[in-house]
């Protein structure tokens, strides 16, 4: 009778086993698809106006980290997916005897305003107009700087003339040939083709695959009321800062499309 029995057994414990791997694959896909949910829910309400606008604290917020010293200069956050790419091209650099260092990262909303205000007074000699202008060959109002969003880096160097010669010459070099790969652009070109706003700036690379969203939800989201809150901040309007500056990034930029199909 025992005999018997066994190949009855055996099949309720096969179809158990089943059962359960039924079960344990059905509950991975629940979990799967939870947790693509959370991240799209995620993605949906990381860009916000304050965001855009540079008025959250970037070193407490969970997109953000850290740069490791190796990297910078001095003590700088980034995106972490903008850190990760950036982490990626340095590693390529240095095989091929570049060296990348970040010389500025995130600022927030205040950070910019203590830049502008300094030249504020600095070129109060001139009139409104002109003293804002000034101020913006190289430097964003607040609340319209792509540092915001943790996805623009300047490197090696501020001065242009740095990379015009020498070491400074081969790591622009480099740059030019490589950083598209990893999603780095140079958005300040030549003004030559007609790109308007800030003056050219060889250091400056943005992480487009972020950054064209950004700027897509600021186009779409961000007026001249929001643009307020330092000094000369009613220029903007006059001075055409959305169009003209925010918008004023090279005609290869502009073209880029992501995600990339």
């Amino acid at each position: 009778m025992t005999f018997k029995l066994f190949p009855i057994v055996l099949l309720i414990a096969l179809w158990s086993c089943v059962q359960d791997k039924k079960l344990e694959h059905k509950m991975s896909s629940i979990e799967s698809e939870s947790n693509l949910i959370e991240t799209d829910t995620i993605k949906s309400i990381e860009i916000t106006k304050d965001f855009v606008l540079g008025k959250f604290d970037y070193k407490n917020h969970e997109l953000f980290i850290k740069t490791n010293a190796t990297h910078t200069s001095k003590p700088i956050y980034l995106n972490v997916e903008v850190y990760e790419a950036f982490v990626n091209m340095y590693n390529h650099a240095e095989k091929d005897g570049i060296q990348l260092k970040i010389v500025s990262g995130t600022r927030n909303f205040a950070e910019q305003k203590a830049i502008w205000e300094r030249k504020w007074e600095k070129y109060q000699n001139l009139n409104p107009i002109s003293r804002a202008k000034k101020i913006l060959e190289y430097s964003s109002m607040p609340s319209t700087s792509r540092h915001h969003w943790g996805t623009d880096i300047d490197l090696n160097s501020l001065n242009n003339s740095y990379f015009e010669s020498g070491k400074g010459k081969k790591e622009y070099k480099w740059l030019v040939e490589n950083a598209n790969n990893y999603g780095f652009y140079q958005i300040y070109t030549e003004k030559s083709s007609g790109r308007t706003g800030y003056n050219l700036e060889r250091w400056h690379w943005s992480y487009m695959p972020l950054s064209s969203k950004y700027l897509a939800f600021y186009n779409n989201q961000v007026n001249y009321s929001d643009i307020s809150g330092f000094d000369g901040s009613e220029l903007a309007e006059a001075l055409n800062i959305i169009p003209n500056y925010v918008n004023g990034i090279s005609e290869d930029a502009k073209q880029l499309k992501y995600p990339k199909e």
